[in-house]
């Protein structure tokens, strides 16, 4: 499991350069968005802006840094970013917040990872492949974000709202993609296939959360290897499998 946030970071020197997509998507994230003040009510000019920006780069570089030691907080991307603390709360009130600014910009990159590849439908004879071809490409995205995505998912287990709500609507598009490709009404989610695509879907994200977790050792069945496909294999099977009885049950 993700180790707890909010703990005082010491030594954490300079970060190490996270990968340049994420930088670019997290950068781009900051331009596009809508603030146009800070906490404190004041409009955001050009330099207000560049130093949002600032803290928004500096904590990206320590969510992607290699080193482990100490657990990202507040003070920490204050350091990273050469602010005081009093500039990062003039932005963001707390780490979730910070958090949920910088997952904005990582979980725009989804779609080219793994959502593209849903929006079109799969014909029967290619479900197998399709359906090994999300799983991997969900998997090699988590893999990317890791230590985002696990810190995400631990906090939200518990109760952060704005943690909740990133989780939340990360899925939500996987899902009614799900629900379309067997066949049902992504606007029905008190339908059958509603209902089975959204267990699918739970069963696949805690497959990848147990697979892409470098702090949790795999307890059960020891003796067997774990590589990615001891995980991913069986997710693409189940999906294709229940993708094939939807569509057999509407005809």
């Amino acid at each position: 499991m993700a180790r707890a946030a909010g703990a005082e970071a010491t030594g954490a020197g300079v970060a190490q350069a996270p990968p340049p997509a994420v930088v670019e998507a997290v950068a781009a994230m900051a331009v596009d968005d809508d603030i146009s003040h800070n906490l404190q009510g004041q409009r955001l000019g050009r330099k207000g802006r560049d130093t949002r920006d600032r803290i928004l780069l500096a904590a990206t570089r320590l969510l992607y840094c290699d080193r482990r030691e100490v657990p990202i907080s507040m003070s920490a991307v204050a350091r990273e970013a050469s602010l005081g603390m009093t500039s990062l709360y003039n932005y963001f009130k707390d780490l979730s917040e910070l958090l949920g600014a910088v997952l904005e910009g990582v979980m725009a990159s989804a779609e080219d990872a793994y959502l593209a590849p849903l929006r079109r439908r799969w014909d029967d004879a290619e479900l197998a492949a399709r359906c090994y071809e999300f799983v991997r490409g969900y998997h090699a995205f988590w893999q990317q974000h890791s230590y985002l995505l696990h810190l995400r998912n631990a906090l939200s287990d518990k109760a952060d709202p704005v943690m909740t709500r990133q989780r939340i609507k990360s899925t939500q598009p996987i899902i009614a993609l799900i629900v379309e490709q067997m066949g049902g009404d992504p606007q029905a989610p008190r339908s059958h296939i509603f209902a089975t695509a959204t267990v699918l879907m739970i069963g696949i994200e805690r497959s990848v959360t147990i697979s892409t977790d470098n702090d949790l050792p795999v307890k059960m069945a020891q003796d067997i290897q774990h590589d990615d496909d001891h995980f991913l294999r069986p997710c693409a099977r189940l999906m294709e499998m229940a993708i094939r009885d939807m569509r057999d049950q509407r005809g």
